[in-house]
């Protein structure tokens, strides 16, 4: 379902953006558009610098103190989108980048992408689970192979089945024949 809204985002938005310039441009002119688009990249790509600083900090700060809060994760990770959405020329993409950069609409921006990623996080989890049933710590690959399981004290690798027991003998190890 996602790829198909993406394919679908990434063919109709160009059109879409193409179809407001051209009513903003009949409506005010071509150059007023031209520099309504310029004026607009200039200003957000000030609060994106802004904002950005503003993120870095609160991530640096946080990473200092040991306690990372998803929501200054999300800050971060939403101010660097609507950066990329601020510098794509167009009028819709710069009011959905100014969504994600001001501090005042990011919260609501924030909280239905949370509940989606929450959504997706379970949908891989369930995935997952029947993929790997639980009882495999390694989801049945690992340092042994396909099905192996480790020792309980976390050691080597015991393959599962039959188990021949022997000797491993080097060359190195034998008396030189000279």
């Amino acid at each position: 379902m996602l790829p198909l809204v993406l394919v679908l985002a990434f063919l109709l938005m160009p059109a879409l953006e193409i179809y407001v310039i051209i009513q903003v441009g009949q409506a005010i002119g071509g150059w007023w558009t031209v520099l309504l688009l310029l004026a607009g990249a200039a200003v957000g790509a000030w609060i994106v610098r802004r904002e950005g600083r503003r993120a870095w900090r609160a991530l640096q700060d946080a990473f200092q103190r040991g306690a990372m809060t998803d929501r200054r994760l999300a800050d971060a990770a939403l101010v660097l989108a609507g950066g990329v959405l601020i510098a794509v020329p167009g009028f819709v993409t710069d009011v959905v980048g100014l969504l994600f950069v001001l501090p005042f609409t990011r919260p609501l921006v924030r909280r239905p992408l949370a509940r989606f990623a929450e959504r997706r996080m379970r949908a891989a989890e369930a995935r997952g689970a029947m993929m790997f049933p639980p009882g495999t710590t390694d989801g049945g690959f690992g340092p042994a192979g396909p099905r192996g399981r480790s020792d309980a004290d976390g050691g080597a690798s015991v393959p599962r089945g039959p188990v021949v027991r022997g000797e491993v003998v080097h060359d190195d190890d034998r008396p030189s024949q000279d």
